[in-house]
């Protein structure tokens, strides 16, 4: 015998109703992506403070920015300039710089999104390229990473705003 046959008509009507509550359930209970907002609150708390205890170890850190201070010190010394956070799609992009004469020594991705597997997995690859890039171009005038053109554009930008304030 069929389960669904046609002179029972409240057997189906129960079966309809059960499996369109357990289709509602299951919708309900999946796990939306975290906002950039909420998702960027814990991410530069735990940079700046790796960042801070690596400048304070440092002793050219706060010499840098003493450096940077005077006219003819911000070309000459090595400094340290961190770009705006851009918020992009899957979650904040924030990149700091390091010069030395005028040159870019150093590009070092501060915040990027890194809430689930696939972000890192993406960043793992994009990073390192959009690294070499800056360094090579001197300038924020990079190419977008295929597959990671969120991450790529926000930190074009952020790299723009940190070449912006350092006066290149």
């Amino acid at each position: 015998m069929h389960a669904l046959k046609k002179n029972r008509p409240l057997r189906r009507v129960v079966l309809a109703s059960a499996a369109t509550v357990s289709g509602v359930v299951m919708l309900l209970s999946l796990k939306p992506h975290t906002p950039p907002e909420i998702a960027a609150a814990p991410a530069p708390a735990a940079s700046a403070g790796a960042g801070a205890s690596a400048r304070s170890g440092g002793g050219s850190g706060s010499g840098s920015d003493d450096g940077s201070s005077g006219g003819s010190g911000a070309s000459s010394g090595t400094r340290t300039v961190t770009g705006e956070t851009v918020r992009t799609r899957w979650g904040p992009v924030r990149v700091r710089i390091t010069l030395k004469n005028g040159r870019i020594t150093d590009v070092t991705a501060v915040s990027y999104p890194t809430d689930n597997p696939r972000d890192q997995e993406i960043n793992s690859y994009a990073l390192p390229q959009l690294r070499r890039e800056a360094l090579a171009a001197q300038s924020a005038d990079i190419d977008s990473v295929s597959g990671a053109t969120y991450t790529s554009d926000g930190y074009r930008q952020s790299l723009q705003s940190a070449l912006d304030s350092a006066g290149l």
